[in-house]
């Protein structure tokens, strides 16, 4: 398990290519519903930039025709030219701003609701395999990471790009030889730039593997506080999660050391193109090859020239994490379930709810078998017992029959056809089923039975909880059916959970029942009103159930006795007690130990 954890923790540690084409075009396919707003964006953009940078030619062309002349007689026109250029480039930048966003924003939620869906129909081996906080990490951190990119990064740097181009364009044209002093200093940014960027990448990289660290260990421990409360290891938990945030705080700080290092070195670099150009643009004033208006122009488009090499560098960052949380997400719309649907589904007409295993196998790792040659077969309304040691493969085979996973070989029927030829929908409609470990939503009780169906409202929700003998649970509640449970039905009590999980499972009227220790994690009396209510409804319908109490199932049509993943014995309650097997062993040893009948 740790090794497996290690290898997710170098996942997220993944650099990634400023650059990548293909996962850009990815990214860029998710623009197409609204594409004629990202052309608007692009015009605005090119708008924008070109209005920014018609203010400093007119204030070239107020300080040559009016101050230097004496002429005051058209300032006044040139200064509200400026400020209407000035106006409009806030107008426009407003626009391209919002409209950037909002694309960014839509994109972001069709690709959220998209990979949560994707998510939501991959198998269990899958899910299984992958820590929790790894695949909330992809749908939050990676999307968010995504978001930040469409949003401003991705236009940022095009719109950057397009004024460093749009600058060196004018200052060319306003006078080329001063336009080259202005370009002296320019290997000595970018090689501020390569050396900043060099360390920021290995230090990001630091800093994502000690938070991941961080949050793994808060959310592992907060998940069992009660295991850390029970044995008083409060302070030393205190201890190793101050270590790994003096880590992640240290990490951090040597980013902003280069952070604080590159950014006044680029402002004292522009400071030194900005003294050159008064120094050579002073000597050309006085040579008279330069006006006083291009050198105030030349001073202005230097200190714009400047901007966007930091903009690029601080979102160098941006594109780089971007990228590679784009692999890890398409990564993800990549990974296609192994439980197939099939081509041409096979429809089930008025279920009768027979169940046949033939010669079943089936193994988690390969070389591991769980399941090995397993038949048996269940018929319509039958209640069939499936009991055995722990790790016998119990569980495993309601799961195959539900396919979460298929089986290595052999074949499950339902109603003769084989479950792999029905589609996955259609047959987990026909089954209900309630498993020892009942996880309930933080949601009501009205909620957590119905799953927010508003089929199941009203009448039909009240007939499952009285079948269920449930009706206490919300008799007893503050607020009824619209008592909240709190996360995973912590308000409720291991009882109250099974028969609201009961209810849940009853509330579709399934052709067949599905109970996996439907009683083990509950008292006395609670299992007395579970199995009033059992009775009652495996009238008339197929149950396969689960149990360690052998007492629960003494009246079941057929018991498979389950050993090291083998059926040992079939038969009747009283035909197995005599046979003198493991299921006799089991028994004897279950009533030797005070476990009552």
């Amino acid at each position: 398990m740790s090794a497996k954890k290690q290898n997710f923790d170098q996942d997220d540690s993944v650099v990634g290519k400023v650059f990548d084409a293909k996962l850009l075009k990815r990214l860029i396919s998710y623009m197409k519903p609204v594409k004629y707003y990202v052309v608007l964006a692009i015009i605005l953009l090119f708008l924008t930039t070109a209005v920014e940078l018609t203010g400093p030619l007119v204030i070239k062309y107020g300080v040559d025709h009016n101050l230097t002349t004496g002429k005051l007689d058209g300032l006044g026109i040139v200064v509200f030219t400026l400020i209407g250029v000035l106006i409009l480039g806030f107008i426009l930048r407003y626009l391209q701003m919002y409209l950037t966003q909002w694309i960014g924003q839509k994109v972001i939620l069709s690709m959220r609701i998209k990979l949560f869906d994707h998510l939501q129909r991959l198998d269990l081996k899958f899910i299984d395999s992958r820590p929790l906080g790894w695949l909330m990490t992809r749908v939050t951190g990676d999307i968010g990471t995504l978001q930040e990119m469409l949003s401003t990064g991705l236009v940022q740097v095009f719109g950057d790009i397009f004024t460093l181009v749009g600058i060196m364009i004018v200052l060319l044209i306003l006078n080329w030889k001063l336009a080259l002093v202005t370009f002296v200093v320019l290997p000595l940014i970018f090689w501020v730039v390569f050396a900043f960027r060099t360390r920021v990448r290995i230090t990001f990289r630091v800093i994502r593997e000690a938070l991941a660290q961080v949050n793994g260990f808060m959310q592992e421990h907060i998940t069992g506080i009660r295991t850390v409360q029970l044995f008083v290891r409060e302070s030393d938990t205190l201890k190793r999660f101050h270590t790994l945030n003096i880590n992640y705080r240290d990490a951090y700080i040597r980013a902003i050391r280069y952070y604080a290092l590159f950014f006044p070195a680029i402002t004292f670099l522009s400071s030194l193109a900005i003294a050159l150009i008064l120094l050579v643009g002073g000597n050309m004033i006085i040579r008279d090859v330069l006006t006083w208006g291009a050198l105030v122009a030349f001073l202005q488009y230097s200190e714009r020239f400047f901007r966007p090499i930091r903009d690029l560098s601080d979102k160098y960052n941006t594109m780089q994490a971007a990228m590679a949380a784009a692999e890890r997400v398409f990564w993800l719309f990549d990974t296609v379930s192994d439980i197939k649907e099939p081509k041409i589904p096979k429809s089930l007409e008025s279920p009768k709810g027979k169940i046949e295993f033939k010669s079943v196998y089936f193994e988690y790792n390969s070389g591991e078998q769980v399941l090995q040659n397993v038949s048996f077969s269940v018929e319509p309304g039958q209640t069939v017992a499936i009991v055995g040691a722990t790790g016998a493969g119990k569980s495993t085979m309601l799961n195959l029959l539900l396919r979460f996973w298929d089986a290595t070989s052999g074949e499950i029927t339902l109603d003769g056809i084989d479950i792999r030829d029905i589609s996955v929908i259609d047959l987990r409609r026909q089954f209900g089923l309630v498993q020892q470990d009942v996880f309930l939503f933080s949601g009501t009780i009205a909620e957590n039975v119905t799953l927010g169906n508003p089929e199941y409202d009203g009448k039909r929700l009240e007939t499952a909880l009285q079948q269920a003998n449930a009706m206490s649970v919300v008799r007893s509640a503050p607020d009824g059916l619209e008592s909240t449970v709190g996360e995973r039905g912590a308000k409720l009590s291991g009882g109250q959970k099974q028969l609201l999980a009961i209810s849940r499972a009853l509330i579709t009227d399934p052709s067949i029942l599905l109970l996996d220790e439907a009683t083990a994690a509950v008292d006395t009396e609670t299992e007395r009103r579970i199995q009033e209510a059992l009775e009652r409804l495996m009238t008339g319908r197929t149950t396969l159930l689960v149990a360690h109490r052998l007492s629960t199932i003494r009246n079941a049509d057929k018991i498979v006795v389950l050993h090291k993943g083998k059926i040992r014995e079939v038969g009747k309650h009283s035909e197995l007690i005599d046979l003198n097997g493991i299921y006799a062993r089991l028994h004897s040893l279950q009533f030797a130990n005070g476990v009552t009948a």
